[in-house]
């Protein structure tokens, strides 16, 4: 994978090539201060209908505007005030307005789907600015596009292009998880094809496996081969209820995109699989007793817990231990406390 097609991959650059076969969607340049915004450690802080959000946690922040502190018992309460974006903020409103109201947000390659737990709704929909801040904010995923979007290129000693962010609106489509599947293209052949939501069992798959890999490979041969600027990448598909297949999403032939059911190896090793000549490889999950659990959970409890679960930091551990220990301490004192005081009689009369 090179970074030239990395670059490639960017929505602003396959949108206009595709916009007749996938979701309408509107592109808004990233100021370099919302940039910065994302990009800062310090609270969450996002402006909805007021000017100023109640923000509660134990340590004073790195934030640097201004701060009422109040003190409680152990808390800090802090009233910080949010950064006002007006000029970005009315145009991301009437790019809202101008695709129904609801959008599915995303940088230049990815979406924060590693973050739709924190949401009320537990979704991607957006309605305004905040809802996109908040997600952004909270993604890993998003990120990593800001800064190393690179990381795994071939070509490292090469200089890293130049890359203008953007924010990318796309109108809200509500979209079965069992209809998304990834496809993987190489030398402009495709060669595999899997469930985008690989780790569910979904009988209709199991029914209807050869229509499905017929209608994508029918959408690519008609579309999508030889239209688009490398003759290595993968590409999203959603098959709809009627059968048709639209375009979700372009993404770079390499390790940076989750390969599913298949590993990277095979599909760069000339094997099987790229030495298929009639029909692409269609992995699926064929029973429920082969259902995982969803990659993106790790990303909603801190990571503090999973390590302690996979046992790959022993000083978390040991600090844990050494906690629990105290707590348990502290219970005993408690109830020996408890025990040693004078007992009040209550009487049952009245």
């Amino acid at each position: 994978m090179k970074k030239e097609q990395v670059v490639n991959c960017q929505f602003s650059v396959w949108y206009p090539i595709f916009k007749k076969h996938t979701i309408k969607s509107q592109i808004l340049p990233l100021p370099q201060n919302v940039i910065d915004y994302l990009l800062d450690d310090g609270t969450l802080v996002v402006s909805g209908s007021d000017h100023s959000t109640q923000q509660t946690h134990a340590n004073n922040s790195d934030w640097n505007a201004e701060e009422d502190v109040q003190w409680s018992d152990d808390e800090t309460t802090t009233t910080v005030t949010a950064p006002e974006f007006p000029e970005f903020t009315s145009k991301v409103l009437e790019a809202i307005n101008a695709l129904g109201g609801s959008v599915f947000p995303k940088l230049n390659w990815s979406a924060p789907r590693d973050a739709n737990w924190i949401a009320l709704n537990s979704s991607l929909q957006c309605h305004s600015l905040s809802d996109i801040f908040l997600l952004f904010k909270s993604s890993d995923f998003i990120t990593h596009d800001l800064t190393q979007p690179f990381l795994l290129c071939s070509d490292q000693d090469s200089p890293d292009p130049v890359i203008n962010y953007e924010l990318v609106l796309r109108k809200w489509s509500e979209l079965i998880p069992g209809g998304e599947f990834r496809c993987f293209v190489k030398e402009n052949k495709l060669i595999a094809i899997s469930p985008r939501d690989y780790t569910q069992y979904y009988q209709h798959i199991l029914k209807q496996q050869e229509q499905i890999c017929h209608a994508i490979q029918d959408f690519f041969s008609q579309h999508i081969q030889y239209n688009f600027l490398d003759e290595d990448f993968v590409f999203d598909v959603y098959r709809d209820s009627q059968g048709r297949v639209w375009l979700v999403d372009l993404n770079p032939f390499g390790e940076v995109t989750d390969s599913l059911l298949f590993s990277w190896e095979e599909l760069t090793s000339g094997g099987e699989i790229t030495q298929q000549q009639e029909r692409p490889a269609f992995r699926y999950t064929t029973s429920e007793v082969t259902v995982q659990p969803s990659p993106c959970l790790s990303y909603r409890i801190p990571r503090d817990f999973v390590d302690l679960s996979t046992g790959e930091d022993a000083y978390k551990l040991i600090d844990f231990l050494k906690l629990k220990k105290s707590q348990q301490e502290d219970s005993e004192e408690e109830e020996e406390e408890e025990e040693s005081a004078p007992r009040r009689h209550v009487s049952s009369e009245t």
